[in-house]
């Protein structure tokens, strides 16, 4: 992981509606979610040229989480943030994501449980 590009994109507090959790109702009921995204990806080309076509098209890494999220159906927030980080690692440049999922209110007198991931590019690619 030390060799992990040092620069991050950050995609903060996505609010999103999904089918997440196991008991009757939270199948029946989209359910609200915030993700918060950490694109790791060497930065310094757009740094220099200033082109979209340089950097990570982080509108586009939005907008698929998105699609992905509101049309899915998960039990566990785990799966939902793998599913996320491996839409994540999708672009080019992107060497690392971490991916954090809350489901606020899911739990009684705490404002929110929440699911951290890191998952790296595999290594053929």
């Amino acid at each position: 992981m030390a060799d992990a590009a040092p620069d991050r994109i950050y995609i903060r507090d996505l609010a999103c509606r999904c089918i997440v959790g196991i008991n009757p109702d939270e199948r029946r009921n989209k359910q609200d979610v915030i993700i918060n995204i950490v694109l790791h990806a060497d930065l310094r080309t757009p740094g220099k040229t200033d082109r979209i076509e340089d950097t990570v098209d982080y509108k586009s890494v939005k907008k698929d989480v998105i699609r992905m999220v509101e049309t899915s159906s998960f039990y566990l927030l785990e799966r939902l943030a793998n599913a996320i980080a491996e839409i994540c690692l999708v672009p080019p440049g992107v060497e690392r994501v971490r991916v954090s999922v809350d489901k606020p209110g899911a739990l009684r007198f705490a404002r929110s449980v929440a699911v951290e991931i890191t998952r790296e590019r595999p290594a053929d690619d």
